[in-house]
Order: structure tokens, then sequence, then C-alpha cells
């Protein structure tokens, strides 16, 4: 449990993070802490939203600012875009999580779960739910929820670094970040989005330096096999079978030819040492014989790789 953070702090933190952040209009001052005589904290935690339907981003984001009717706003603290920028809505209390299992929130307090929490039995409305938004920072994310619209790149790890930014702030772990749909047995989001694995993201971004974090895979030894094996370099010029090749099947050839040549080069038989001595004095005669010999033999070498 822990005090909210500050405006100021609450920028700061997810700047620090590799964010991209804009402020929109009083967000600072935009809460429902004086409205619904209840402040905001003590935080336990960080939750995570998909917005659901929309028709524009920007309409959107005002929406979350504003509320809508019978709720509202802000919705959350943050709307992340589908572009990464986060844009903030508020540093107080935020209508976004609504009730809760006590049980998830107790798991979630004391990090005491293992990959997820325990399902949760409640919702708004249950008689004995948590209310999460007292506890919960919420980000929304820009997604329609159906199933089909994607994730990009750009926002998944903005989201990922908003959400550590937070946690950082406080010293939590990543098990300190649920998804609504585990908070409330009556919602979907984020859909699309492991959770489990949502966490090991973030937990290896808290693992690095503030801002270092990138959602870029490592390359794993499976990867690099299927590279290595993938037709797709341009075949030489004599291969009339195959018009790509695997860097592995480039390799084995080159392979075959240098030891062709050696080959060829061990059995060429020694020069006498008369002729040596010959070469020799018509190089010493003629300084450009070398220089005219080295063009040839170019040519000659030319012409052949290119047939």
């Amino acid at each position: 449990m822990a005090t909210p953070l500050s405006p100021a702090r609450l920028l700061a933190v997810l700047r620090a993070e590799g964010c991209t952040v804009r402020e929109i209009r009083s967000w600072r001052t935009h809460e429902r802490d004086d409205e619904t005589g209840r402040a905001f904290g003590p935080v336990r935690g960080v939750m995570c939203h998909h917005t659901g339907p929309y028709t524009t981003e920007s309409g959107l984001i005002d929406m979350v600012y504003d509320g809508r009717t019978g709720l509202p706003g802000p919705l959350a603290h943050g709307v992340i875009d589908t572009s990464g920028v986060v844009w903030l809505m508020s540093s107080g209390r935020a209508n976004h999580a609504g009730g809760g299992d006590p049980g998830v929130l107790s798991a979630v307090t004391g990090e005491s779960y293992g990959d997820y929490p325990p399902p949760s039995h409640y919702h708004e409305g249950s008689p004995g739910a948590a209310d999460g938004n007292d506890a919960f920072y919420g980000f929304e994310c820009v997604n329609r929820g159906d199933g089909k619209d994607n994730w990009p790149r750009a926002q998944y790890t903005a989201m990922i670094r908003a959400h550590a930014a937070i946690c950082r702030a406080y010293g939590w772990g990543a098990k300190s970040v649920i998804g609504h749909k585990e908070w409330s047995d009556q919602k979907p989001d984020p859909r699309g989005i492991d959770m489990k694995a949502f966490r090991r993201d973030v937990a290896a971004c808290l693992a690095l330096p503030a801002g270092d974090w990138d959602d870029i895979s490592p390359l794993t030894a499976t990867d690099a096999k299927r590279v290595w094996n993938l037709d797709f370099v341009p075949a030489p010029a004599a291969s009339t079978e195959n018009p790509t090749w695997a860097p592995a099947s480039y390799l084995r050839d080159t392979l075959l030819r240098a030891q062709a040549i050696e080959a060829r080069l061990s059995a060429l038989p020694d020069l006498p040492d008369a002729q040596v001595d010959a070469i020799a004095a018509a190089l010493a005669a003629h300084p450009t014989l070398a220089d005219e010999i080295a063009a040839k033999v170019a040519e000659k070498l030319a012409s052949r790789s290119g047939n």
C-alpha cells in the first residue's frame, strides 16, 4: 500500500521509463476524489484495460477524460493510443476498475500468487466487492476488444513501460500488475493479452535501468536454425534448378569449391629452378609485366565467373 504519486511525479516516472507522454487539459486536478468523498489510495497496483469500440482515437481520448452517460470521467489515469503515446487523464481517483474480488486485492497487495491471481468471483455491485478505484492506477489501451483488433508493437511497448513505471516508483514487482478481467468476473479486458506473458515483460522491463526495455524478443537457437536453413538468398548464376539457397547451402557450396581449388593447386608440379630464374629475369627486365599478368588473370577469372 502506498500514497498516490503527485502529478509531477507521475509525469516524471513515465518519461523516465521511456514513454512519450501528452498532458490533456486539466489532468493534474481532474479526479473523482471530491465528488465521491473518497480519496484515491492507498494504492496497491496497476490495472490494464482495453477501451472497447470507438470511432476515432481523438474522440475516444476525450471520452475517457470527460466520461460517458452514467459514468463521469476521468475513466482512467492514462490512455495509451495505438502509436504508443500515453495521454495523461488524472493523478487522482478515476472510474476505471469498479468492484472486484477482495481475494484478488489481497493477492496483488502481497504479490502472493503464481502465474495468475486467484479467479475473481466479484464485480461491480456484488455484495462485499472491493473498490478497485481506490486501489489501482488504470491505463485504458486503445483497442476495440473484439479479438480481431491487434496490439501494435509501439503500443504494447508503451503499455509495458507505463505499467512498469508505476511499479518501479513504488518498488513493486510485476505481480502488482493485473488485467481488468482478473479483477472482475464480468470483464474481458485486455482481450488478446495473456497477463502472465504481460507480467513477464513488465518483470523484464523492471530488471533493466529505466528506459532501456524494448519489445524485442531475444533470438533463440531455434530461430537462428530456421534462418540458417531458409531458402531466401539468390542462388549462384551457375545454379539452374533452385533460384534461392539457404545460407547453410551457400557456405557448404563455397567450402566444396575452395577444397576443389586447393586440390587442383596441390596437384600442380613444382616449377624447375631454371623456369623460376627465367621468370625472375623477365620481370626484372620488364617492370610492368607483373601488372599486365595480374590484369590478364583478373580478366580470365571474371569471364569464368560470368558463365
